[in-house]
Formats: C-alpha cells, sequence, structure tokens
C-alpha cells in the first residue's frame, strides 16, 4: 500500500454561510466556490489569498457547472433556476427558471445541461440557450447528484429515496436500472475512471462499490460515522476521498478501496463542521474541501510507494 502525506496549504475565508459547491474552473489552477450566502467566488490556487466575487445571487447555491471552452459559468440558483454566466465579462447570458425548488447538481453532457431538482424531476436544457429540452419525473423524492460514464452513455441518479436510477441518455432518456442501493438518501455517485465500477455514498455512512456490467453490489464499506457527503477521484484516477458530516475527509486506494488516510481537525487542523464537497485538481494534485465552516481547504496529497 503506498503511503499517503498530507500537508494543510491554507484556509480559504471570506464566504459567509455553509459552503455546498466546488468546481474546476475555466484552468486548472482556478475553482470556484459557493453555498449559502449566494456569493459565487473565484480563486486562484497559485495566489489563494484573493477571492474575486464572479457572481450574487439571492438564495443559496449547490450545484455549478462549467462550459471551459465557452467560459461559461452554470449557477443552480435554488428556487430561481440555472443562470449563465459569462465569465469574461461577468455578466449573465441567459437564464431559466426550471423549477421552484432546490437544484442539487448539475452535470454538462455534449450540449445538454442535466439539472437534478428538488421535486425528483431531472431537467435537460439546452447548453447554449437554457432552453428546456425535457422534464422527467425520475422520483417523488429529490434527486441529489449525477455523474456521467462516457463509455455507456449513462446517467446514475442518486436520489433521497435511497435509490440509483440508471438512466441511458444516448438517445431519449430511458430508465435502464433501478438500484435498490441505501437504506437513506444517496448523496453522491461517482463512477470510477478507469475500472467498470459505480461509487454510491451518502446518509446511512456506507461506501458501496457497483459492478457496471451488471450493477451486482460488489462491496459495502461502513466508510464513516455519519453521512457522506461527497467522493472525489484523484487525477490519475490511482485514488479518491470521500467526505462526511463527521467532519473527516477519508483517502482511499482506487483499486482495492482501502482506506489509506484520515484528514481531521486533531490530525491535520481540518474542518470543525460538516465537509461537504471535495474537488481533487488537476493543478499540482492538490485536493479543496468546502465546509458549513464557511471555509475552503487546500489540501497537498503526496504518496510514496
Amino acid at each position: 500500500m503506498p503511503k499517503i502525506n498530507v500537508e494543510k496549504i491554507q484556509s480559504l475565508t471570506g464566504h459567509k454561510d455553509c459552503l455546498y459547491t466546488i468546481i474546476e474552473g475555466e484552468q486548472s489552477n482556478l475553482i470556484y466556490t459557493s453555498g449559502g450566502d449566494g456569493l459565487v467566488v473565484r480563486w486562484n490556487l497559485d495566489q489563494p489569498d484573493l477571492g474575486e466575487m464572479v457572481a450574487k445571487v439571492h438564495n443559496s447555491v449547490y450545484a455549478l457547472a462549467i462550459d471551459q471552452q465557452a467560459q461559461q459559468l452554470y449557477i443552480g440558483h435554488n428556487f430561481e433556476g440555472v443562470h449563465a454566466l459569462d465569465l469574461l465579462t461577468k455578466e449573465t447570458k441567459n437564464s431559466s427558471k426550471i423549477t421552484d425548488n432546490y437544484i442539487f447538481d448539475l452535470k454538462i453532457v455534449d450540449n445538454q445541461i442535466y439539472c437534478a431538482c428538488g421535486n425528483g424531476q431531472l431537467v435537460i436544457l439546452d447548453k447554449q440557450s437554457l432552453q428546456l429540452i425535457n422534464k422527467l419525473k425520475v422520483s417523488d423524492a429529490s434527486l441529489r447528484s449525477l455523474d456521467f460514464n462516457k463509455t455507456s452513455n449513462e446517467l446514475a441518479i442518486g436520489t433521497s429515496d435511497n435509490t440509483i436510477y440508471i438512466l441511458d441518455i444516448s438517445g431519449k432518456p430511458k430508465l435502464k436500472q433501478k438500484l435498490d442501493a441505501h437504506t437513506n438518501s444517496v448523496f453522491t455517485t461517482k463512477f470510477h475512471p478507469h475500472l467498470p465500477y459505480l461509487l454510491s455514498a451518502g446518509r446511512d455512512a456506507h461506501l458501496k462499490i457497483w459492478n457496471t456490467l451488471n450493477y451486482n453490489l460488489e462491496e459495502d464499506i461502513v466508510a464513516h460515522m455519519y453521512a457522506i457527503n461527497n467522493i472525489s477521484f484523484s487525477p490519475s484516477g490511482e485514488f479518491f476521498a470521500t467526505c462526511s458530516m463527521d467532519k473527516s475527509i477519508k483517502l482511499w486506494d482506487a483499486k482495492s478501496f482501502k482506506l489509506l488516510k484520515v484528514i481531521d481537525k486533531a490530525r491535520h487542523a481540518g474542518h470543525g463542521t460538516s465537509v461537504n464537497k471535495l474537488l481533487w485538481t488537476d493543478h499540482n494534485h492538490l485536493l479543496v474541501s468546502v465546509s458549513d465552516d464557511r471555509t475552503a481547504s487546500i489540501w497537498n496529497i503526496q504518496t510514496e510507494n
């Protein structure tokens, strides 16, 4: 097993409420954060002291997505819909009031944006115009997470009815599999970048590994003490990280699914409250976490064989 060394580089401060989401920007050294204060802030990982506000919306933000080539940022504005922001001018290009509910996740696939909504609907928008393409009622409970498998053209949807829905989106979306996945809400779904697996986790604190060839359950790991909020793979795909309401981040081997390292407040000056989302960046392999404590933390992760 490789040895993992962790160094906390910096905490990013300035948000006035819990942080819920983080994405990579138009360059690998840029990231965007947002949360309960409705601020969308751009940070440069080479100069992390200086956060730049690029947008302010009235309600909380759980989901962001970016079209790096077009330099356009999509903001899931709870109760108000999706806003498209031009990153060069910082002006709103388009907006679409797709729902008066929560927007828990956004995923760009080709020229479409898939929106996971709190009313159980999957809303599909045209990326350029934000015009409605389709609206599907997937569940009676909230859709909490989306992930896309390019190889199989499958969309994995984690929901608050404890289920994972696998949709074939190669044409008109159709249900392919329905997995009775967890004993409580499914907060995160993530396809393995190299192996035929889907990882899922949620409120029951279990990490589950599904074989995507038949969607049989391969492993069921009691991974955290409380709800697991997110999963993020390293750029190489050799490792992944989980974060939890138990205030910890855990690093795992992506082949054996063995725990390698725990990052917490006592050992690494980690977060003092729930860790809500992770981004393992391409920029020097830095891992960034966001939390209810209103901060983002930058972690330098080094491995030794």
